[in-house]
């Protein structure tokens, strides 16, 4: 009897608990965006009158406005004027580097401190832009660790981040620090020459918070005394290199330019080549064949020619790569190579990522909805991602943007966002400015 009255009680507590949960569940808040057109970034559909439900940091449910009435305790947003669309990813970014500074030696006045100051205020304006993710590829002191983690723990306003810390290099090359003469024995942070000591440098960029690996293949045009086609890391060292990447769940990001070094980077395994200014059909086979992300970071070109003030030392470099840069992309592009949007932000302003679209589209012939792919499914895909960001479905992160005009006509209007929501918190709406 005593047994059968424990039981009863025990079932008593059980059945309890699952009132308290169903009850908590119901009356969760909810959010309600009212859209006028919800773009489909997989397909291109553009439905009217949707709504987006919320609940906490998620979205819950996306269905015809018709069937989702208004509940007690809900939050309206109105963007029925507007088409609503997933927060955009930005592959390549450096946040906290001070934007579009060319004084060759404004990088050895920096420290972390400043960086980090810097860092806080990029992501607010990264952010605003619409860009509720990226990937920071390369930041000195692990201030892009520290970033990070401040935005997560909801300190500061900014994007969700994947970080890199230190970027790999050989000594001299375009990861290594150049500027000082021989008897000051400075060296870029993430210098390592040979299979051990690149090792060691992979283990510990992700001992202090890297979620991926970033490396330089080749030389390149922002740095002292590199050429961008010449390869720096052989094979083996970049072999060695991703295996532990891999092995520890990290993906690797490659900078080059040049094609021996694109092929050697693919060949070892990376994820992803950021730049490819001299990208050929080798490579391209190779990168199809082992599925690996192109980054173009094409605007810099643009920007550059027209804004940048870049000294001797650098403005060669960035004239050749830009002769040769946007035939080669394209090429890429057409042969069918997957694109990643990735902007190399901080090279020129913080803000302006959403021109990159308007280049791939109006300049490398992707359709506006491929363009927009770029920078929401395949950036999702190439950070492994797909199943937090990149759409707008049940049970992602509730990051949306909302833009005046249909952005499948007109590209450039990603360049003015009037509403960004990340994680279910509002951070800019402008939707109601007259």
């Amino acid at each position: 009897m005593r047994k059968a009255n424990h039981v009863k009680h025990y079932m008593f507590l059980v059945l309890l608990q699952i009132a308290v949960f169903s009850a908590g569940a119901q009356t969760a808040p909810r959010t309600l965006l009212r859209t006028g057109h919800l773009l489909d970034v997989k397909t291109g559909a553009e439905p009217a009158d949707q709504t987006i439900i919320v609940t906490g940091d998620r979205i819950t449910a996306v269905a015809p406005t018709a069937s989702t009435p208004k509940q007690q305790g809900d939050t309206e947003i109105d963007l029925t004027h507007y088409t609503v669309m997933p927060g955009l990813i930005d592959v390549h970014t450096h946040l906290t580097g001070a934007s579009a500074n060319f004084d060759p030696y404004f990088e050895l006045s920096m420290t972390p401190a400043k960086e980090a100051i810097i860092g806080v205020e990029n992501a607010k304006v990264t952010l605003e832009a619409g860009f509720t993710t990226v990937r920071n590829v390369g930041a000195n002191d692990y201030t892009d660790v520290a970033l990070r983690d401040e935005i997560n723990a909801g300190h500061i306003p900014g994007p969700h981040m994947q970080v890199s810390g230190p970027a790999l290099g050989i000594t001299g090359g375009h990861m290594d620090e150049n500027l000082l003469p021989f008897e000051y024995h400075v060296h870029g942070q993430g210098v390592a020459d040979g299979i051990p000591a690149v090792q060691h440098q992979v283990r510990e960029n992700i001992k202090y918070g890297a979620d991926l690996i970033k490396i330089g293949a080749t030389g390149g045009v922002l740095s002292k005394g590199d050429d961008p086609q010449a390869s720096q890391y052989t094979l083996e060292e970049m072999q060695a290199i991703v295996a532990d990447a891999h092995r520890l769940g990290r993906k690797v990001a490659a900078h080059a330019h040049g094609a021996q070094g694109i092929l050697f980077a693919t060949e070892a395994g990376v994820d992803s080549i950021e730049h490819g200014s001299y990208i050929n059909d080798e490579d391209i086979a190779l990168m199809k064949k082992k599925g690996t992300y192109l980054v173009p970071t094409a605007y810099l070109i643009d920007w550059a020619r027209q804004y940048a003030n870049l000294p001797p030392l650098y403005a060669q470099k960035m004239k050749d790569v830009s002769v040769v840069e946007k035939a080669n992309i394209r090429h890429a592009i057409e042969s069918g190579v997957k694109i990643a949007l990735g902007t190399d932000a901080a090279v020129y302003p913080h803000g302006l990522n959403a021109h990159e679209v308007d280049v791939y589209v109006n300049q490398f012939g992707m359709s506006p909805l491929q363009g927009i792919q770029t920078g929401t499914i395949n950036a999702a895909d190439l950070m492994g991602w797909t199943d937090r960001v990149g759409t707008l479905e049940p049970g992602k992160w509730a990051d949306i943007i909302a833009i005046d005009g249909d952005p499948l006509k007109d590209v450039k209007i990603l360049q003015h966002v009037n509403f960004v929501m990340k994680s279910g918190t509002v951070y800019k709406d402008e939707t109601h400015k007259q």
